[in-house]
């Protein structure tokens, strides 16, 4: 056997490297049409989830005193049927946005005395029909939306918005009977006013408004308010109701806003 350098032993292995190396990229002896594939895996989407819609909460309060029974219809479709004078309706959930809201007398669905399209973010809101459909009255009829706040106040507080919806009442104060606490001061015809009070037991005078809030009781009514909720007191009815179109003698209508 011929002797080896060290050297020539690694020129040896290093010549075999580089023949292997060449002959893999000769494709080891195959055709030219031969090529890897490499398959990629397509990733699967993930799913964008839907955002909940925002909602408007309404509700309809009938209080012309000389309008019949009503329908109230959302976007053409009857939502509330025969509501009498006084009702408050319960609140309809709708989504926030434009809404075309009509009302009609439930006896003839021809006679429409609104038909608008209101603009409701999120939030509660109160559609309150006032005044009297009779076209020589001085409040003639109109529907106002009102913004609810239907947030609880302290435990042991309640928080009352009154409004006044008496079309043939003058300005008015309401206060209370045994301390002449004032509540209101000078409500003309459909404003609103908002108190928080200690939750209990109240009897609450209707005067007409003067600057020392004394005027003449026209009419008490005894109103419980319990901690933590939220009132809406309508005075509605006519005050002198012998003198109106209508029989519908004045009066305090207390609902829940929460």
């Amino acid at each position: 056997m011929t002797n080896m350098k060290r050297r020539d032993v690694l020129r040896g292995f290093g010549g075999v490297a580089i023949a292997g190396g060449l002959a893999g990229c000769m494709g080891g002896g195959g055709t030219d049409d031969e090529t890897e594939t490499t398959t990629t895996a397509t990733p699967t989407p993930t799913p964008t989830p839907t955002p909940e819609p925002e909602m408007a909460m309404l509700r309809a309060a009938h209080l012309s005193p000389d309008a019949p029974n009503v329908d109230v219809l959302v976007d053409g479709s009857v939502a509330l049927s025969d509501v009498p004078f006084g009702a408050v309706s319960d609140y309809l959930a709708l989504t926030a946005g434009s809404h075309q809201v009509t009302i009609r007398a439930t006896d003839a669905p021809d006679t429409v005395v609104f038909d608008e399209t209101l603009d409701l973010a999120a939030g509660a809101y109160t559609a309150a029909a006032l005044g009297e459909l009779d076209s020589a009255a001085e409040n003639g009829f109109a529907v106002s939306l009102l913004e609810d706040d239907r947030s609880a106040p302290a435990d042991d507080a309640a928080r009352v918005r009154v409004l006044h919806a008496s079309p043939d009442a003058p300005a008015v104060d309401v206060t209370v009977a045994g301390s002449g606490d004032a509540l209101v001061d000078g409500a003309a015809f459909g404003d609103a006013a908002t108190v928080e009070v200690p939750a209990g037991d109240y009897t609450l005078q209707i005067r007409g408004d003067t600057e020392s809030n004394d005027g003449d009781v026209v009419a008490e009514f005894d109103v419980t308010v319990e901690g933590g909720r939220a009132y809406t007191a309508i005075a509605l009815g006519y005050l002198t109701p012998d003198d109106e179109p209508a029989d519908a003698a004045f009066d305090l209508s207390v609902v829940a806003d929460n």
